[in-house]
């Protein structure tokens, strides 16, 4: 008898083999593309940023040709970080990335930057303010941009009240328990419900006062005009309602800005469900409550490429529309996607991408629409050639303007091979099975980057966007 796992995978692929067949009628042989966001979505955001003279993105993506590096893991607090980074920044720039995230840089509790207490003190586990300064400077001279993390959900108190709870603030931002949320009983909190998420480990601010708000916008703004940060990366935003976010962005007018908006996929019995729609809608509301002026980070990606990847199922790289599966499917435009970061990856794992399987995860997000996210601790893994790999990839996908917007036409998406066309310019084909571009005996498609299980074609003739 099978097991309740291998039942529920037998009928995933009884349903797959059914979509399969009703998809093979829906593709035409101009394929299918992802459509970006009209200008009504979001609040009108496009339209409005391009009146105000943005790019028709808005923050969000930024250019719309962005790719970023995660610049640290969860061990990174414990070394001089940004003078290694500041050694690291040529090459970063030589390699292709756009931009870099850097670590959360206020006085925190705990080293890694995410018990944010004093916002004003910039002298942390990474280093002092002035070496920050000094690091901003270096990554904007190589023509990059600077990302700084912001933890604004919560903040951790400097003394107790007379009870023994901590919520009375110090520093440049002297707030007491009216900031606090009043559904944290354990620290006191007299202002209003929570608009988001609990977050126990520390007092969870409340947005909805007028004076955070103020606050916040004139931190972001110090940041951006006395530092120097280039862009915002937003910490747990499901803590607290997304047009607030909005109001800080608005406030702070970020080149690009990012919300991690993670949230758990959709599972029946340990098994990952094959339709995710309603996970990927969760963030995609959540970018539209920000009137569109944020990106969020694709989890549903992560979650399906990884399971398709670690299990052989790339079946599941494909939604019942015939599009790729997590937010990049729908938005494009606001999806970030990543294979890895500092919660989910490093020394933390808490939901971590196969090893195997990593040569694939990058063929996949460098290729596709949506911003890339590389994380530093693949970009200096040598192993199996992945650095080399993630390298190529980049200059793959800036030599043909492969952006957030690019159209991508799915060719095949079974157990052992998932295929697609980008922009009629790029294929790509991940996993071990067999796929060529050229069917029928043409010779339309020259091999450009190839690894463990992946291969990367140009088409002949295809217009050169950059020589990099």
């Amino acid at each position: 008898q099978l097991s309740a796992r291998a039942e529920a995978a037998a009928i995933l692929e009884r349903r797959m083999a059914a979509m399969e067949a009703l998809l093979s009628g829906r593709r035409s042989p101009e394929g299918l593309s992802v459509e970006g966001p009209s200008s009504q979505r979001g609040g009108g955001a496009e339209g409005r940023f391009l009146v105000s003279g943005g790019t028709g993105t808005g923050p969000a993506a930024g250019s719309g040709y962005e790719i970023i590096l995660q610049s640290f893991n969860w061990e990174s607090c414990k070394h001089a970080w940004y003078k290694t980074l500041m050694e690291q920044s040529s090459e970063f720039a030589e390699a292709g990335f756009t931009a870099l995230w850097l670590p959360p840089a206020t006085d925190s509790v705990s080293p890694q930057g995410y018990l944010p207490r004093d916002l004003y003190c910039l002298d942390s586990q990474y280093g002092s303010e002035g070496e920050l300064r000094e690091l901003v400077k270096t990554i904007q001279s190589k023509g990059l941009k600077a990302v700084a993390d912001i933890v604004i959900n919560h903040r951790c108190a400097h003394y107790q009240d007379d009870q023994g709870r901590w919520n009375k603030f110090g520093g440049r931002l002297a707030w007491d328990k009216n900031a606090i949320c009043s559904n944290n009983p354990q620290f006191g909190g007299t202002g209003n419900i929570d608009s988001g998420d609990d977050y126990e480990a520390a007092p969870n601010i409340d947005h909805t006062q007028e004076f955070v708000q103020k606050d916040l916008v004139e931190w972001l703004n110090y940041l951006k005009k006395s530092i120097g940060f280039n862009g915002w990366r937003f910490d747990y935003v499901k803590g607290y309602g997304g047009r607030f976010t909005r109001a800080y962005i608005d406030g702070s007018v970020p080149e690009l800005a990012i919300g991690e908006f993670w949230d758990s996929c959709d599972y029946t019995e340990g098994v990952l469900d094959y339709n995710q729609d309603k996970h990927r809608q969760r963030t995609v509301d959540w970018c539209d409550q920000t009137g569109g002026t944020s990106a969020a980070f694709d989890f549903t990606t992560k979650g399906i490429l990884q399971e398709a990847v670690g299990r052989n199922e790339r079946w599941r790289l494909v939604d019942a529309e015939g599009r790729p599966p997590g937010m990049v499917g729908v938005w494009p435009s606001r999806a970030v996607l990543f294979i890895e970061n500092h919660d989910t990856g490093s020394t933390l794992g808490h939901w971590p991408f196969p090893h195997h399987g990593l040569h694939e995860g990058y063929a996949y997000i460098l290729t596709h629409p949506g911003t890339p996210c590389v994380f530093y601790d693949h970009y200096y893994q040598d192993e199996a050639g992945l650095r080399d790999a993630i390298m190529k990839l980049i200059r793959i996908r800036k030599r043909f303007g492969i952006n957030s917007r690019s159209k991508v036409k799915i060719s095949k998406a079974v157990a052992e091979v998932y295929a697609a066309v980008v922009d009629d310019k790029v294929a790509v084909k991940i996993g071990p099975g067999d796929y060529t571009p050229n069917a029928g005996g043409k010779n339309e498609w020259n091999l450009c980057c190839s690894g463990p299980n992946f291969a990367v074609w140009h088409k002949q003739g295809a217009i050169v966007f950059s020589n990099l």
